[in-house]
């Protein structure tokens, strides 16, 4: 299979360019879907969030309270690693699963916000796709979408590679200063780039 691996800052629009993916009909695994669908209520992930951190980073009905857990690993950066070594290997696991059921498709997309913090999904994918803007934009969308003050957004941004690390490592980059719509005609473009791609590499 051929796979893509789709990241970028927070804010920059990786989300929304997935949703584009999918929309076109390209298969997308996320794994902040997966995270969150490993984090809910009833879940065994929970129960070991709560062994590690307290049952205080619960809610009342039984998921992983994420604004609680949020607000701590950011100031923290034992708590982040814990919170990683709990949360990683499963969705690691869930995201080659996916992948594997969607084997039929031309080439698959794998949303991961911290591919390049990370190696765990380096001898998975065959190239990756950034999706950029500038840090001011980051900052006022992170603050309009979930209310975040600015200074948590820089704190999450500051807890994240740079984005000229990330523009350094990344195969093919598209700029999402504009529109939705601007952001989806580049994708469409780059859309027959990798189908190209798939084809030469069959």
């Amino acid at each position: 299979m051929y796979v893509v691996g789709l990241t970028g800052g927070i804010g920059a629009g990786k989300s929304e360019a997935a949703k584009i993916f999918a929309n076109i009909g390209v298969p997308v695994v996320d794994v902040d879907v997966i995270s969150r669908k490993l984090t809910a209520a009833g879940q065994p992930l929970v129960a070991k969030i709560a062994e590690a951190f307290g049952q205080e980073y619960v809610t009342s009905d039984g998921a992983m309270d994420r604004g609680k857990i949020r607000d701590r690993i950011f100031s923290n950066d034992a708590d982040r690693r814990l919170l990683e070594s709990i949360l990683h290997p499963a969705i690691h696991t869930e995201a080659l699963r996916e992948l594997d059921s969607y084997n039929h498709a031309p080439y698959q997309i794998l949303a991961i916000p911290l591919f390049f913090e990370s190696n765990r999904y380096e001898g998975i994918v065959n190239r990756t796709l950034l999706i950029d803007c500038d840090e001011d934009k980051q900052i006022s969308r992170v603050a309009n979408r979930n209310g975040f003050s600015e200074k948590m957004v820089r704190s999450i941004i500051a807890a994240q590679a740079s984005r000229s690390f990330r523009r350094a490592l990344a195969n093919d980059i598209i700029d999402n200063n504009g529109t939705l719509d601007e952001l989806e005609a580049k994708i469409l473009q780059i859309h027959e780039k990798f189908i190209q791609a798939c084809i030469v590499s069959e």
